[in-house]
């Protein structure tokens, strides 16, 4: 009789510490969630308050220099493409408190399209701004199509150490067909075209098709950007041998090539030659709904993260 009492209290016992483990999982959730919409409600009303401030910066902003940044390769459907930085030009040149425009560039090229469209556009809000100075300041790279943005603007600053140059073209591809001929592999594909397969790694060369590629596209290609460096240095550039050929060289170097006008830092250079040191970036909006959901989803995996953490031991 005993016995089966002691098993009666056990399964009670048992029960109870169950019945207690729930319980404490069920408000360990529901703390989870009351601070995940502690946190919501909190980060929706600073990021409003936040877009009414912003709407009321342009008509309080003082004389400014408006700053756009251009870094990483310069390539569609990115920070850098066309799509994204000619919108900031225009709305730089376009303000009348802005008293000049600095490109700050740290980048190693990309696209000749997109690198164009921008040179282009530069050229053109020139024409209609001609009181209104653009200026690029180079960090630690501003080569290829960087450098071709770059000879649209008036002047080009970079540090001593910063490298600058490399005004040429490339058109990457690779072959295996050694490698597959020793693994016994063969090519089955079709085409329609003689030069189909021109870039297929697949097939050997195709060197009439290289050929066509390096006069009609690399060469033609090349030949604009010399254009548009000579176009936008005009008589500062000291033209030699090397200098087309896709070599970089550092900052001070640069500037006896007339590659740059001058070394310095951002800051320095709005202080000196544009007599402001109220620099403003002019950047993509982000939509405040994409704000909110963003710091919602920052905060919640934090919270979680310390959560979880405080149950683990090492």
């Amino acid at each position: 009789m005993s016995e089966l009492n002691n098993q009666a209290i056990q399964q009670l016992a048992d029960a109870a510490t169950a019945f207690v483990t729930t319980e404490r999982r069920g408000r360990w959730f529901t703390n989870l969630l009351k601070l995940g919409l502690t946190v919501y409600l909190i980060g929706s009303v600073i990021l409003l308050a936040q877009g009414l401030s912003e709407s009321t910066l342009e008509e309080n902003i003082k004389s400014h220099v408006a700053v756009i940044k251009l870094t990483g390769p310069i390539m569609p459907e990115t920070a850098t493409s066309a799509e994204k930085i000619i919108p900031l030009l225009q709305d730089a040149f376009k303000n009348e408190k802005s008293k000049a425009i600095f490109l700050q560039v740290n980048s190693p090229g990309g696209s000749a399209v997109q690198s164009g469209l921008i040179y282009d556009e530069i050229v053109r809000l020139k024409k209609l701004h001609p009181n209104k100075p653009i200026y690029t300041v180079a960090e630690d790279l501003c080569a290829s199509g960087c450098y071709y943005i770059a000879s649209a603007t008036d002047k080009i600053f970079a540090d001593k150490a910063s490298i600058v140059g490399s005004i040429g073209v490339r058109f990457d591809g690779f072959g295996v067909t050694g490698l597959m001929e020793k693994l016994g592999i063969e090519n089955r594909s079709l085409v329609a075209g003689e030069h189909k397969r021109l870039m297929d790694p697949f097939a050997p060369a195709d060197t009439e098709a290289q050929a066509h590629l390096q006069k009609h596209i690399l060469a033609r290609t090349h030949e604009q950007f010399k254009k548009a460096v000579r176009d936008g240095r005009g008589t500062r550039l000291k033209e030699t041998p090397e200098l087309f050929t896709g070599l970089v060289w550092l900052g001070d170097e640069s500037v006896a090539m007339g590659l740059i006008d001058g070394l310095g830092d951002i800051r320095t250079i709005a202080r000196d030659d544009i007599q402001e040191d109220n620099l403003i970036e002019y950047a993509d909006e982000i939509h405040w709904l994409d704000k909110i959901s963003s710091s919602i989803a920052t905060n919640l995996a934090l919270s979680l993260q310390k959560s979880m953490a405080a149950g683990l031991k090492f």
